[in-house]
């Protein structure tokens, strides 16, 4: 495709200075376990230790901060670019509006009208929210603030890559979340310049892999909007800006699923003690997922405002996954102390209970029978095979009716 407008390391460098009293410089942090599995030594850059909770603010003050005072500013965003403008125009004084779609977490909405923003809810997917802002700034004389489409913004999200390489000079692999590409073709630009031998991978979502497409097409593509865990990086697609300078510094961009994606926010809280939302912890899944590294590798957490709910809901879905949260359904005798002997066997087997269900009347029960449905949390699907081979040798399952291949075994009273 046709170069556009470029983004070098100096105007990286620029950006660093100009941004250096309003960011904060993130911890590189050793993850020992994701090293153990990649067989190289593996560090987490913790952007979700930035102001806000994530890198956007670095773009968001550098842009406004490069240009002659306006009036005011509008943006669009799922919702760390939302808080990231409201800091920076509030920091300077700006009155600003940030346009949201509607199913934006609760908690970067509120945190955006925090940052004092007047906050404009839309129906529909980002890309929706961000003609909306436009329109706005058109009818409003205002200045619009592109979530990663200008120079300034790029430039800012590249002080990312600067800091990387002074904080581990050794680094030969670089995973870099990725939506619209800002920060990706940011990092590459800061990363290629300092250190030409590294790679740098790009990593986005199954559900919306906008600069996948772009590049297979070689020039800029949209994807159709979806839902997605990793809701920062929902973007239907790059700019020519983005995708110029990622088809020039990136080697390679993959993509990982919502499963692999939940499996990563598990690990990174267990794990690594770290609160990261989907987006942030798209090069997690990569490495999880079996994308290889090679030499000293840094993974970027590119934020961590993740809402409650969902990290409830993400949290059980990778239990699921990994075989540790199970159903097991027993067709039992109702008599006295039989519910007891249940519970006490899987307890003697390494099982948790977690939840009860007891039904004493359906269609296809006969008399005398109750159907208990044990909610279980195991170590893994092995754990959860012998539990249920115990209660097969205590004689409260019947081998036969059992299924052991599929989460949910039914058996009947002996």
């Amino acid at each position: 495709m046709t170069a556009g407008p470029q983004v070098t390391l100096a105007d990286v460098q620029a950006a660093a200075e100009r941004i250096a009293a309003h960011v904060r410089t993130t911890p590189m942090w050793p993850s020992r376990v994701l090293s153990e599995l990649a067989g190289v030594p593996v560090f987490l850059k913790c952007e979700n230790l930035q102001r806000t909770g994530s890198f956007k603010p670095r773009g968001a003050i550098n842009m406004l901060g490069s240009i002659e005072r306006p009036d005011g500013v509008v943006a669009a965003s799922a919702g760390n670019h939302a808080q990231a403008v409201a800091l920076a125009a509030s920091a300077l004084g700006i009155p600003a509006t940030v346009v949201v779609p509607a199913e934006t977490p609760l908690a970067k909405q509120r945190a955006t009208e925090g940052y004092g923003a007047d906050l404009v809810r839309v129906d529909g997917p980002l890309s929706l929210a961000i003609e909306h802002a436009q329109a706005l700034a058109e009818e409003r004389a205002l200045v619009f603030i592109s979530p990663f489409d200008h120079p300034a913004i790029v430039a800012g999200q590249g002080t990312v890559g600067l800091e990387i390489v002074e904080q581990t000079p050794e680094v030969e692999t670089v995973f870099v979340p990725a939506g619209g590409g800002g920060l990706l073709a940011g990092v590459a630009v800061a990363v290629k310049a300092l250190r030409p031998e590294a790679r740098v991978v790009g990593v986005q979502t199954q559900a919306m892999p906008g600069i996948v497409a772009s590049l297979e097409a070689g020039e800029p593509r949209v994807v159709d909007a979806a839902r997605t865990i990793a809701d920062g990086a929902g973007v239907a697609g790059p700019s020519a800006l983005t995708l110029g300078l990622i088809e020039r510094f990136v080697d390679d961009v993959v993509t990982v699923s919502e499963d692999e994606i939940a499996q990563a926010v598990l690990f990174l809280v267990e794990r690594a003690r770290l609160v990261i939302e989907g987006a942030g912890a798209l090069g997690v899944a990569a490495l999880l997922g079996g994308v290889a590294p090679s030499g000293p590798t840094v993974v970027v957490l590119s934020g961590g405002n993740i809402d409650i709910n969902l990290l409830g809901r993400i949290v059980e879905r990778g239990l699921l996954h990994e075989g540790r949260r199970h159903r097991l359904t027993i067709a039992a005798a109702n008599v006295p102390g039989e519910l007891a002997r249940i519970t006490s066997a899987v307890a003697e087997a390494g099982g948790n209970i977690i939840e009860v269900g007891h039904e004493l009347v359906t269609a296809e029960l006969p008399v005398g029978v109750a159907l208990i449905t044990l909610q279980l949390e195991v170590a893994d699907n092995e754990a959860f095979e012998l539990l249920v081979r115990r209660l097969v040798d205590s004689g409260l399952v019947r081998s036969e009716l059992t299924d052991l291949t599929t989460p949910a075994a039914v058996a009947m009273p002996t």
